[in-house]
């Protein structure tokens, strides 16, 4: 079993029209055995912005803990939020200065980027990374954990461009539920995260115990 298997996980970040999304499940466990069913794995760094870190549970904190760190850092020095592009960048050039000891996790970036001269106006940005930081960009969906093949069918099954936020909820819902199912390491319901330009949604999901 690879080490970003130990704790199981599964994530999947979605676009929608002005909205972005990105879902996970709640199991923590210790390969096939369960520790508890409330896990984090989804964290909010500015109105803007989200990331998701799937992999080894203790390096998934530890990473949160200094790239949050090095967000405050960039939030007092340029007094402004950090982009999604710009901290997907910050993520990427971290986790490679960690080559030769590496973070075993596979982090998913997902936020809002304001459209250059149209101010107001956002459009979706989402990316996935391996340990290593090399980044994969995509304008639908993009996924990672133990069930990221079940969560590619089930996504590339109910994607639909241009969803609204409470479509892109549904979908997300659906698409995560389904696959999760289908994992032994991951499951025991899901927590969805939702930027708008307007507001920021946390909804949980009830899952199957067993």
């Amino acid at each position: 079993m690879s080490i970003l298997e130990y704790n199981g996980s599964g994530l999947v970040a979605m676009t929608g029209k002005n909205c972005v999304a990105i879902a996970s499940d709640t199991r923590f466990g210790v390969q096939q055995t369960t520790i508890s069913g409330d896990m984090e794995r989804i964290f909010k760094v500015n109105n803007r912005t989200l990331i998701g870190l799937s992999g080894l549970q203790s390096d998934v904190l530890t990473v949160k803990q200094k790239l949050m760190q090095e967000v405050n850092l960039y939030t007092l020095n340029e007094d402004r939020d950090i982009k999604p592009s710009v901290f997907n960048n910050l993520v990427s050039g971290f986790l490679y200065g960690r080559r030769f000891g590496p973070y075993f996790v596979e982090p998913l970036v997902a936020g809002l980027e304001e459209v250059p001269g149209k101010p107001g106006e956002f459009k979706p940005f989402i990316s996935g990374q391996d340990l290593l930081g090399a980044s994969v960009f995509t304008n639908d969906f993009v996924v990672c954990g133990t069930s990221e093949s079940s969560l590619f069918g089930t996504a590339e099954s109910f994607y639909r461009p241009d969803m609204n936020a409470e479509e892109l909820f549904e979908t997300l819902s659906q698409t995560m539920l389904a696959a999760v199912d289908r994992d032994c390491l991951a499951g025991w319901g899901g927590v969805i995260h939702i930027l708008t330009p307007e507001k920021y949604i946390r909804r949980k999901l009830k899952g199957r115990h067993d």
